[in-house]
């Protein structure tokens, strides 16, 4: 790709990019939120077209009006977010648009022998007749590559592979990368985890502001230089004190269940719709982190919801500095000080038609200084907009500019700001630094550390157990609605961890 440029209004998301990648190499992509990668990868892909630059493959000038043509040159993408039916076999999924036909239907045993083909020459187990909704997300995450290859691809793109994988799968995964390497074929890996880079690249590219920066044998890198490349300065990550809790039990769940379907609005908590809550008991004091740790979608959108009353337990109590709130409702919860960090803030942290200001005082629109007798008050309003887009980095041209055209990233700083800006005594940070970069990470990082350090509680979920395992007082392990273990996080090793997290090994401790 050279002199790649691609503009959207305004904004100049790729600038004059140069980027090119070896047969048979693993080629990471790296860079801050909103530094132009995916937009580089969705023009290598069809997606989008450049404004300006062209693409070669294999020395030729191409030129892709859509995925089709890019697919016909070789080229395959895993997005992040699966295109997987989950009501369909692993085999209907896979030669799904390019499906063997007998007559006008499916021809079903044809399309078998094709997957378990394409899946025996690269070492790709899968069950070609398993509904997709009942295998794991590192088996799903088989099926979307195997897709890739069916088509033909020579290179391939990841996005974010590993956002939902325990431990283990994304070894599994790096292992399944490298077996691609050796058979000739080339991958693109866009992550923001400087570990995997180190452990499963060849060479790295990093981008900063829409421009390449730097493109390095990763052999010659550490993890502290590029993550330096990333944002033009130097990270210095946060030193976690062990400090003993409070003795106040600031939230108390009580042998709390949940059953039935998802909540309105709210995304499936499992493969199949399956995982609930199961009679979960826990505390969180006073000047602790309690990080629960888990694979997306064993309980932990329930757990969220119930903490925070956007869902009522079936059975079981919750309590709030002693205070029976189990069936209290959200508005309620939070003026008794609970802050949340929600796990999608696409549906629950932001309204995107609204502006940077108006999103910042969302559950305070009613109140004094930013309302009073009703009417709400313009200038304090901007005041405080202006200081929390200062103090959290919001990237935004204007704090009147609609939230939706931010990047997801500066989106994600926005609710953070929001939330801990409010003093809090309870604070569920679910997924807080999902899609940040390197720096901005960082700072979110130091900040519920500094709530913690403050005598506050913080209720982490996340499914980054680098992140669990840096914050963390005390590690709850969820699997399948249940929590599996629960002990000061010291005592716990990363590869027990991944194992609880895949439902093996059962220790309950508290």
């Amino acid at each position: 790709m050279e002199k790649i440029t691609k503009r959207f209004g305004p904004v100049v998301a790729n600038d004059a990019v140069d980027f090119e990648v070896a047969p048979a190499e693993i080629h990471c992509l790296l860079g801050e939120n909103g530094a132009g990668k995916t937009t580089l990868m969705r023009i290598l892909f069809g997606l989008y077209r450049s404004d300006a630059g062209e693409i070669y493959v294999d020395g030729k000038l191409v030129s892709f009006s859509g995925p089709r043509d890019a697919i016909a040159h070789g080229i395959g993408m895993v997005h992040q977010h699966f295109m997987l039916a989950g009501k369909l076999t692993v085999t209907e999924n896979i030669v799904a648009g390019t499906e063997p036909r007998r007559g006008v239907l499916l021809d079903y045993a044809k399309a078998r022998e094709m997957v378990q083909e394409v899946s025996e020459r690269y070492g790709l187990k899968v069950d070609p007749d398993a509904r997709v909704e009942n295998i794991s997300v590192g088996q799903q995450q088989r099926v979307e590559i195997l897709k890739a290859l069916l088509r033909g691809a020579k290179v391939l793109i990841l996005d974010e592979p590993t956002a939902v994988l325990t431990p283990q799968e994304a070894g599994d995964l790096f292992d399944i990368m490298r077996k691609l390497r050796e058979s000739g074929t080339t991958i693109i890996f866009i992550t923001h985890k400087l570990k995997e880079t180190q452990a499963v690249s060849d060479r790295v590219t990093v981008l900063r502001d829409g421009k390449r920066v730097a493109t390095l044998n990763t052999a010659d890198t550490s993890p502290s230089d590029l993550a330096e490349l990333m944002v033009g300065r130097q990270i210095i990550p946060p030193v976690r004190k062990n400090r003993v809790p409070g003795n106040r039990v600031v939230l108390e769940l009580q042998n709390v269940s949940v059953r039935g379907g998802a909540s309105s609005g709210a995304r499936s908590g499992s493969i199949g719709g399956k995982a609930r809550l199961n009679n979960v008991s826990l505390q969180v004091r006073s000047g602790e982190i309690l990080g629960i740790a888990g694979v997306e979608g064993n309980g932990q959108l329930e757990l969220e919801e119930v903490v925070v009353g956007l869902r009522k337990p079936t059975s079981g109590r919750i309590l709030l500095n002693g205070r029976d709130v189990t069936r209290l409702g959200p508005r309620t919860i939070r003026e008794m000080g609970v802050a949340c960090i929600p796990s999608d803030r696409l549906r629950r942290g932001i309204v995107d038609t609204f502006t940077v200001a108006q999103n910042l005082i969302f559950g305070e629109q009613k109140s004094a200084p930013f309302a009073i007798r009703g009417i709400l008050q313009p200038r304090k309003i901007a005041e405080h907009a202006a200081e929390i887009v200062d103090k959290y980095d919001v990237r935004a041209a204007s704090i009147d500019q609609p939230v939706g055209s931010l990047s997801g990233g500066n989106q994600q700083k926005l609710v953070v700001g929001r939330e801990l800006s409010r003093g809090p005594d309870l604070i569920v940070a679910a997924q807080p630094t999902r899609g940040l970069d390197v720096g901005a990470t960082d700072y979110i990082h130091r900040q519920l550390l500094a709530m913690r350090d403050a005598g506050k509680a913080v209720l982490l979920i996340s499914a980054e157990l680098d992140e669990v395992r840096a914050l963390s007082d005390r590690i709850a392990v969820m699997y399948e609605g249940q929590i599996v273990a629960l002990r000061p996080a010291e005592e716990f090793s990363e590869r027990d961890l991944g194992l609880l997290m895949a439902g093996q090994g059962v220790g309950v401790a508290s």
